[in-house]
Parts: C-alpha cells; structure tokens; sequence
C-alpha cells in the first residue's frame, strides 16, 4: 500500500509538472537533449569526480567515462592500501593535459616515419611538451605514490582531534592557504577588485620601464607557484592519506568522496585547498563532537558538499551583482530608460522575493540568469555547458581583412598569458572565465576552457575593428576602466575602483610583441612641387638598384665567376639606345614580307622624319667592328646553351634584329645565324646582365636620346661596385670596378631603366601630381607607349612597383628625416627598406603574409575621401603592453543566454535590435560581438590553446 500511494503522489507530481512543460518550454527553460547531458556531465565530473569541463565534447565523454571507471573500479578494491594507490595514481594522471601529452607521444613515434606529418605536429600550438616536463611527470607520481603509501601504512588512524597528525596539516594547510592568497592578491592592479594595491608599479607606459618594476612581483609569482604546484598538492595528500573514513571500504560514499578528493588535489589545487581548509577548520570549531557533520559524513563527502556549496555561492553572488546591474542601469543610463523602465524597477522592488528566488534556482541548476532583451525582466535560462555553443571550438569566424592582426597576436599573447596565469596576476583560473584585453583598436576576448596540474586550455577571440557608434562607445568606456586603474589610479597612494559596478575588473598588464597601428596625413609632403620633382630623378636611381640588385642574385647567375669557354664566342649586343623594335599586330606580321612600300617599315609613332632616321641608322652602322653590318648567315653561327658563361638562348635574343629577314618554313628546324653585335668588355659582365627579353624597348628613339641624360652613371657604377655578390673571389673589387665600367652593360640598363620609367609617366608629363602617385602606386599604370611592353613581363613588372613604391616611401622619410647627403646614405635607406619593410597595399595578400612573418614596419598609402587627404599608414612591430580585465562570467552567461533566447524563440533577427546597442556597464555589444557565429560575429578564434603553468 505504501509503494502504490507513493506512485499515485509522484504521478499527481508529474500530471502537475506536464501542464507547465510547454510554458517552460516558451520561455526557453527546458533544455535541448544535447545541451542537457553536456551540462550533466560536466556537473558530475566537475562537482562528483574533480574534473574539470573540457575543451572538446570528444574529450569530456571520454573524461566522464575514465572517471566513472575510476570510482567504479575503487569501490571492488579490497585492500585500503590499494585504493589509496589506486586513487593517487589516476587522480594525478588524470588532472594532466592528456591530449597534449597524446600529441607529443604521437609527434615523437611518428617522427622517423612521416617528416612532414611530424613537422606539422610540431607547429601545432598544442604540442608543447618535451621530455623533461615528462620526466618532471613522473618525479611527482612517484613521490605521491611513495608519500601516501607510506603515511597511509604506517601512521595511525583516529577521529580529527587537536592533538592528532592529521590535525596538524589541517593547521598547516590554513597557513598555506592565507600565504597564497595573500600572494595572488598583491600581484593584481586591485585588491578584492575594489582597493589599489600598493605594490604594483605605477609607472605602465612603457613595456621596459613596467618590467623593471615588475620583477619583485615575479618573484613573489615564482615562489607563489612553487608553494602552489610543489607544497600544497603534498600537504593535502597528507592530510587524505591520514584520514580515518578510509579504514571504511566497500563504500560508495567513500569510493566517491575520495575519488573526488585525491583528484582535485592536482585538477584545481587552489579550490581544493580551500575546500581542505574549511573541513579542517570547521571541525576543529565545531563544540560538540557529535554533530551529524563529524559523525555521519566522511571526509571525502564533507570535501564534496563544501565544493558544491563554495561554487554555488560564487553564482550567486555573480547572478545577484549582474541583476543588480541591469535593474540599476535601465534606470540611471538615459540611453536604457524607457517608457515602461519605472514600471519595471516597481516590479522589481515589489516582487523581490521572488526574484531573488528565481537567481537561487538559476545557482542551484548552474544554469544563466537570463534578462529578457536585457532587460530587468529576469527568467531562468536551460541549463548549459559552460562553453555554451554546440560547436567546437575556434571553428568558426568571420574571417575578414583584419583577421590576419590576430593571427600574429595570439602566439605573442598566449606565451604572456602564460606567464601571467603562472604567477596568478589574473586571479583564480577557473573553467568558463572571461578575460578582455585591449590595445589600440583591438579587443581579445580570452575564455578559460579547461584547467589541471600545471596548464591551462583557452580560448583567444579577436573582434572587429571597425568603429561602429555601439562598437565605440564600449570601447571608450573600456578605455575608461583601464585608465582609471593603470594611470590616473597611480597618482594617488590609496584608490578606490571607481567602476566596481561595471562588469570588467582591470587586472594587469601583459607585455606582449605586436604591431602598433600609426595613421597621419601626407599633405604638404606628397603635394609638394619640390618633393615631386626629386621623386623623379630618385625613382630612376631606385630602379636602378633594384634591377641590378635582381641580377645579381638570379639564380642562374649565382656561383662563383667563370671564365668563358674556349671556342666560345664573346655575347655581343647592340647598344640599347639605337634600337627601337615597334608593337606589332598578328596583321603586321603576314604583311611584312609582302608591302614594300617606302613609308612601310617608318614608325609613324616616331618624333623624327624618316630621312633623319635613315641617316641615323647608317651613322650607327659604321660603329660596328669591321665597318659593315655583316648579311645575315654570313658569319659562324653559335649555339648557346648555358646561361652561366653570359650567353642566352639565341632564338630569343635575336628575334627583334632578324625581323624582317627571310621566315623558316614550317616545320622545319630553325637555323638563325649569330649576328655579332658590340661585345662586353668586362669578361664577367654577363653576371649582371638583364634578363633577354627585357632588353628591347618601345619608346621611340628621340625620347630615348633624351632620356638618357637622366641616368645617373655615377649612381649606377657606385651600386655595381658596392655589390656583394664576388665577396669570395680574390680580386673581388677589381672585378666590380671592370663591370662597373663596361660601356655595353651599362646602356642594357639605359634602355631597360628609362623604358621602365616612360611606362610609369605621360611622356608629357612634367612633375607628377598627388593623384597619380596614388594611383601607380596601387597598381594603376596610366597608358604609354611602353605600358604593354612591361605588363607582358610579370617579374619586371612587380619590380617596377616596388621600385615606385620605394621611392614614393623615400620621399615621405626624406622630408620628415631630412635630405640625404651621400650615395651611402641612399643605400642604406634602401637595404632597409628591403630587410625591414614591407611597402605595399593592405588589401594585398603579401600584406598579409608580411604581417604573419612579422616584418618590423610596414607602410601603405590612401586617400581619405571624407576629409580629402592622402593618409599613411604605418606599422610597428614593437612590444607593448596590453591592459586586460576579468569579465562578470555570469553576467557573459546570462547575455549570451539572452541572444540565443532572442534569435531562437523570438526570432528577433533585427540589425537594429535594443539587445545589441550600446550599454557602457555591461558592455553588451561586445558581448555580443563575442558569441560563436552564426549568434555572434568575432572575426578571429583560435582552436584550444594549451598552457603550460610552470
């Protein structure tokens, strides 16, 4: 009769309950299917078993199951000794960062085997163990193992009294606590967040000066870290091993209790600590004995209940403070107060009660209080895991053009954190912890993923840069809060936290190697007509040295110098400045052998009469040796093979001069005689010489006479003899000195040189103005006779461009720096710009791949419609130091919860949506921003970082 009564009351529960259950469900409280086993078993393994929350769901189903086992197999255990064993062996291994241990193991099996497969083991962020650390591993097992194993043997067991052993650590477990807490306190900006604490330094403006004054700091973190990870984990294991409760075998209570207990000593030793300290003490106070706490509860149960009971009250405190929150500042901020906020906060204050119950609910389930539309209008939202999305980690972004920013930041930025996460300048490391660092424009958003025995998963997220009116005004008062604690805050001996309601609580400052962003205004520089008209001679004098820098490091022209070949006729060309090959249609070529007409082979395009030119042409040919151009065939013919002895494949080289002889029939093979043109008188010339189908051009010969007189020889013999390529031969200079004065390579970079420069301006442009600078350099080469000539050729073209680029960033240091005095001077300015530089676009993809290498400075130019200026942009790559703050988690929580409530139940997609505007205390734009996509849209996420805590 009992057991049928008690079913008809659980059945009148449950008809009860299953009339609410489509009202919880509108209201968003029943939780999926698989957000509720996520979240049950992160509560048992977490609050049960001493784990912790996990990175993946992968590893948190494997976590729970190898824990499960552990208690499972503890309870059949028949002798004491064996658990304690047991119990200390894979509480230690399993508070170890498995996965990165896994990964290392696979790295060094797979490393004979598959190079590239181990090589991209190695880049991974998370393989960062080495075999000491598994060493160190071990040591500590081993002497866990041995202290227990001992204690438990040979020390005798009796009640907690105060005169026994175990009394004894619990005194000295109290100290320890009190000494850490103590040390993790002074290492932040505040004190219990609220008062400044002294210690600090004052001076954060520079990343030198901050860590000078830091270093007292560090070594309290030093010595904090050893009484953490050494001390304290041997303390508490002493203390468990000389427990009584584990005379008590074939317990469930005892098998669970103690399976938590020996495994939180190493997963969150500073919790544990704290739970240990409370046990002992409140034992030792208690004045009657025989309490049902010290009779009818173990040890390891008391551990467990204390755990639960300081994680809750933590919620709630959290929950209680962000409510508080909201229902203040609906009411104080003018842009929240709305028509219905005074009826709201009425509610609030009238039914109080209640919502105070609904935030214990909302503690006792660890699920997030939700504000409806952020709003004073609190509901209970489903429980959740703490990471809150359904999806893995760091797999999605919006990837956009700034991404790249924290691609280079998060490496610099987790080997910080993992120095400042050691010394506890960021508090407590508990899983479902946010941080917010800011720099500049940039905000990182830092999420604590997992945490064990000397390391620490995160997540690093980056949002945008762009400056919307929401995005800006959370800044500013980001901006604000780091101000107040890390400038103004150091003025005065005693500070309070000015903004202790927000929910960002500064903590400290990491330095951390990235690039500071510098924009300024170019008028007066690149507007300037005395600027333009140097930007032309020293853009002849950079294309110059970067041709002759290209030569000179081609790799068929690498090695050392070699004499030419016997038998081998020397190369011979004919002077650059002479020949003027014209643009040809595929019409023009079945023609020319047909139209013999006077004016057929003028060049219409040509500023001289064809009479002038004839005599011009038959002056040239009596330079040749001999007197008398030789008739094509005539002479030994000579095949050409290797590049090396300063020959090129003749086919090519002799395409323009044999043009209008007679063609080969098809399918026959090509015989072109060796027409001997003007030799090089330096044997090793050929080492510098130009690439073969760079040398013909299409300006006309007029314009080349010229422009020839702005060649600079001295500039072009000083770079040849500045070259470094002949360091290793003996008479190194006298060979640059015979290069530099062969007549016939220098007019090869005449004609190469000032056909490159006619393809860059108007032949009839004077000085070229602002607008065009631009222009050419962002790619936009305006029309000339030479355009197609060089676009044909990809590889002098890219050089053309940064030839451009360079002399236009030569201007800009020349009129901010000064002028340059000599040629050494130029050359200096140049090699850095080559070393050091990267000048470009920064919608190119070399932009990018510049600023992953980690180019110290790079350099980009526009044009501001809006104020109608030309802008610079520059670069740095520097250390700074970042400001970063700890979130409210709760309040994350519960404004995430809110998005996803909103987006999911109300379907309210709205761009413009009040949820998502501006709130300066909650910072709830960027709390949105921050949210997985397709809820949130942060353009970078990192997959799970593993730091390791030493």
């Amino acid at each position: 009769m009992e057991n049928i009564s008690a079913l008809g009351q659980i059945n009148q529960i449950l008809h009860i309950l299953f009339v609410f259950l489509p009202f919880l469900w509108a209201l968003g409280t029943l939780p999926p299917p698989d957000a509720f086993l996520l979240w049950a078993m992160e509560q048992v393994l977490e609050f049960g078993l001493g784990g912790s929350s996990m990175s993946s769901r992968l590893w948190l189903l494997a976590m729970f199951i190898i824990s499960v086992g552990t208690a499972v197999i503890s309870y059949f255990i028949p002798s004491s000794l064996g658990v304690v064993l047991f119990m200390t062996g894979l509480g230690f291994l399993l508070s170890l960062n498995l996965s990165g241990i896994g990964l290392f193991f696979i790295h060094s099996v797979n490393r004979r085997r598959v190079e590239t497969k181990s090589q991209a083991l190695a880049s991974s962020s998370e393989r960062q163990f080495t075999w000491k650390e598994c060493l160190f591993y071990f040591v500590m097992l081993a002497l866990a193992l041995s202290e227990t194993s001992l204690l438990h043997h040979f020390a005798g067991f009796s009640q907690i009294s105060k005169s026994n052993s175990q009394t004894m650590v619990g005194y000295i477990l109290m100290i320890l606590l009190m000494i850490l807490w103590i040390l993790r306190e002074i290492q932040g900006v505040y004190i219990f967040g609220i008062f400044r604490n002294p210690f600090y330094p004052k001076d954060v403006q520079a990343a030198t000066a901050f860590l000078e004054k830091h270093t007292r700091l560090t070594r309290i973190g030093v010595v904090r870290r050893i009484l953490l990870t050494l001390v304290s984990p041997f303390a508490m294991m002493a203390f468990l091993s000389l427990d009584s409760s584990l005379q008590g075998l074939h317990s469930i209570s005892v098998s669970i209790g103690f399976t938590r207990a020996f495994r939180m000593v190493w997963q969150n030793t500073e919790s544990a600590l704290l739970e240990t300290a409370i046990v002992s003490g409140v034992h030792l106070l208690s004045p009657n004995a025989d309490l049902w706490w010290n009779t009818s509860l173990n040890t390891g149960i008391r551990l467990l209940l204390v755990g639960i009971m300081r994680d809750r009250l933590t919620q709630f405190i959290s929950k209680l403070q962000f409510a508080v929150t909201v229902l203040v500042t609906s009411w104080t901020e003018k842009k929240q107060r709305r028509k219905t906020t005074t009826a709201l906060c009425i509610l609030n204050v009238v039914f109080s009660p209640f919502v105070l119950v609904l935030i214990v609910f909302s503690t006792l389930l660890s699920s997030p209080l939700l504000p409806l539309f952020t709003l004073p209008v609190f509901l209970v939202g489903f429980p959740r895991p703490l990471q809150s999305w359904p999806g893995a980690v760091g797999n999605t972004a919006c990837v956009c053009a700034d991404t790249v920013y924290y691609h280079q930041l998060a490496p610099r930025l987790t080997a910080a954190l993992q120095t400042a996460m050691a010394a506890g300048r960021l508090g407590i490391l508990i899983p479902g912890s946010h941080y917010l660092g800011r720099f500049q424009d940039r905000l990182i958003w830092i999420m604590i993923l997992e945490c064990g025995y000397t390391y620490c998963c995160i997540n690093i997220k980056g949002l945008e840069l762009q400056e919307t009116s929401c995005h800006t005004a959370e800044a500013q008062r980001v901006d604000e809060v780091f101000e107040d604690a890390f400038e103004k805050g150091c003025r005065k001996v005693c500070s309070l936290n000015a903004h202790f309601a927000n929910v960002l609580t500064p903590c400290t400052v990491l330095p951390v190697k990235l690039y500071s962003d510098a924009r300024n205004i170019l008028s007066g520089i690149i507007d300037s007509h005395e600027n333009l008209k140097d930007f032309q001679g020293d853009l002849v004098k950079v294309l110059v040295w970067i041709l002759v820098r290209y030569c000179s490091k081609r790799p068929s022209m690498q090695g050392s110098v070699r004499k030419p070949e016997q038998g081998t006729g020397p190369l011979r060309l004919l002077p650059a400045w002479n020949a003027s090959p014209r643009p040809r249609c595929p019409e023009d070529t079945e023609s020319s052998h047909s139209e013999t007409s006077d004016w057929s082979n003028d060049d219409i395009f040509d500023d001289e009469p064809s009479v002038a030119k004839g005599k011009m042409e038959k002056d040239q040919l009596n330079d040749w040796p001999g007197g008398n151009l030789p008739i094509p065939g005539s002479v030994e013919s000579q095949r050409v093979s290797d590049h090396s002895t300063g020959t090129v494949p003749e086919d090519s080289l002799f395409r323009a001069v044999t043009f209008a002889y007679p063609a080969t029939d098809k399918g026959k093979q090509e015989e072109v005689a060796c027409t001997p043109l003007a030799e090089f008188s330096c044997a090793h010339s050929h080492l510098l010489s130009l690439p073969e189908e760079w040398r013909s051009h299409y300006v006309p010969n007029s314009r080349m006479k010229e422009m020839r007189s702005l060649f600079p020889e001295d500039w072009y013999q000083f770079v040849v003899r500045q070259l470094g390529c002949f360091r290793s031969e003996e008479k190194a200079s006298d060979i640059l000195e015979e290069i530099a004065k062969d007549r016939v390579l220098k007019d090869l970079y005449v004609q190469t040189v000032m056909t490159c420069y006619c393809s860059l301006f108007e032949i009839d442009t004077v000085a070229p103005s602002p607008g065009h600078l631009l222009r050419v350099y962002s790619g936009v080469l305006p029309w000339s006779v030479a355009l197609n000539w060089l676009t044909e050729k990809p590889e002098l073209y890219q050089l053309v461009l940064k030839a451009f680029r360079y002399t236009l960033k030569l201007m800009i240091d020349k009129a901010s720096l000064g002028p340059i005095q000599d040629f050494k001077e130029l050359i200096n300015y140049l090699e850095e710009y080559e070393s050091d530089w990267y000048i470009g676009l920064v919608s190119e993809e070399k932009w990018k791949e510049a600023i992953l290498q980690e180019k110290p400075y790079l350099f980009s130019m526009g044009y501001d419609p809006h104020m109608g200026v030309y802008t610079g942009r520059v670069l740095t790559l520097q250390e700074l130091l970042i400001q970063v703050g700890k979130l409210n988690a709760e309040a994350v929580r519960g404004q995430w919860a809110n998005l996803s409530w909103e987006l999911l139940y109300a379907t309210n997609d709205d761009e413009e949506r009040y949820s998502i505007q501006a709130h300066p205390l909650l910072l709830r734009n960027l709390t949105v921003q921050a949210a997985d996509p397709p809820l949130g849209y942060p353009i970078y996420s990192s997959k799970p970082l593993h730091l390791q805590l030493y």
